[in-house]
């Protein structure tokens, strides 16, 4: 069945959320990959340290990031590149609290997403061990790819939720959250502090 999204995906440089360092996006309509971008992003100074451990995981390293936009100067054209697509990532709440936390540490505005989250999808879907992203992915029928790839891991997103719309027999991202028994989120900025 045809559905229309956007996957995405990010990479962080250490364990503070806001510290983005490479996003991954996909436009998916009827159910197909129709558009991809993807681009690095210097995280902000008081979060840039790039832990071995993370560059172990993606390979991106903080002299790749030096000529990358902030997060300001690239969130326009994330949200752009959205629109008013259902945002769908594999364990959403990390993604989407990548975005709060990277506004919320850079006094940006959050954007007012919605959002679906493919591991929960995934279990409603797949009967698997795990429902980690390689495996979620090789039960859609996407196959091997370079997880933590930012731009790969959208993919394989997107794979799950165009696999599971099929499955489910649901013709929009909406109906697959209700037919699964899964609400789409709103994100929403951090609370602040007083």
């Amino acid at each position: 069945m045809p559905v229309d999204f956007t996957a995405i995906d990010f990479e962080t440089a250490n364990s503070h959320p806001s510290s983005a360092c490479a996003v991954g996006m996909v436009r998916v309509r009827d159910g197909r990959v129709v558009d991809r971008v993807e681009w690095l992003i210097r995280p902000p100074e008081a979060h840039a340290a790039f832990l071995p451990f993370n560059v172990k995981i993606h390979g991106i390293t903080a002299e790749m990031v030096t000529a990358a936009r902030d997060w300001a100067g690239q969130l326009t054209e994330l949200r752009d590149f959205i629109g008013d697509d259902v945002a769908v990532a594999h364990n959403a709440s990390f993604d989407m609290g990548v975005i709060r936390a990277a506004c919320a540490e850079t006094i940006t505005p959050t954007p007012r997403l919605r959002y679906l989250c493919s591991v929960q999808v995934s279990r409603k879907t797949y009967e698997i061990p795990s429902h980690r992203l390689p495996l979620a992915a090789e039960a859609a029928g996407f196959g091997e790819f370079a997880h933590h790839d930012a731009l790969a891991d959208a993919e394989a997103c997107a794979a799950i939720i165009s696999d599971a719309a099929r499955r489910h027999e649901v013709g929009d991202v909406s109906a697959l959250a209700k037919k699964t028994g899964l609400r789409i989120q709103q994100l929403k900025a951090i609370p602040l502090k007083l």
